[in-house]
């Protein structure tokens, strides 16, 4: 997800290789997801199958890899807190904080 500018210092300076090792070395290119975004597209303990720059099997758009911070709180960088998402399982997982976030609330 593109990080808000006035959000970019909670991130830390070594965000971008951080989440570049995790998408691509850890992960190996494709979404972590087991289902913890609540999504019907892979129930269970399914991973989800979006590989990064192919087209998502369900929705068919161009697949972007992103890093989700479990907790929400982007200061914490411990990668048992980050998991490389699809756009989609991504933007899943945090649908309430969009919610929260468009009607003025804090979503943390």
């Amino acid at each position: 997800m593109p990080i808000r500018p006035e959000d970019r210092p909670r991130y830390g300076a070594g965000w971008a290789a951080l989440s570049r090792r995790l998408r691509f070395e850890r992960a190996g290119g494709r979404c972590e997801c087991d289902g913890r975004c609540g999504s019907a597209r892979h129930p269970g303990q399914e991973r989800c199958a979006a590989v990064h720059r192919d087209a998502h099997p369900v929705t068919g758009s161009k697949v972007v890899l992103t890093v989700a911070h479990l907790d929400r709180v982007p200061e914490n960088l411990n990668e048992n807190n980050l998991m490389a998402m699809c756009q989609a399982c991504h933007l899943a997982y945090d649908r309430d904080q969009h919610t929260a976030t468009r009607a003025g609330r804090s979503g943390t």
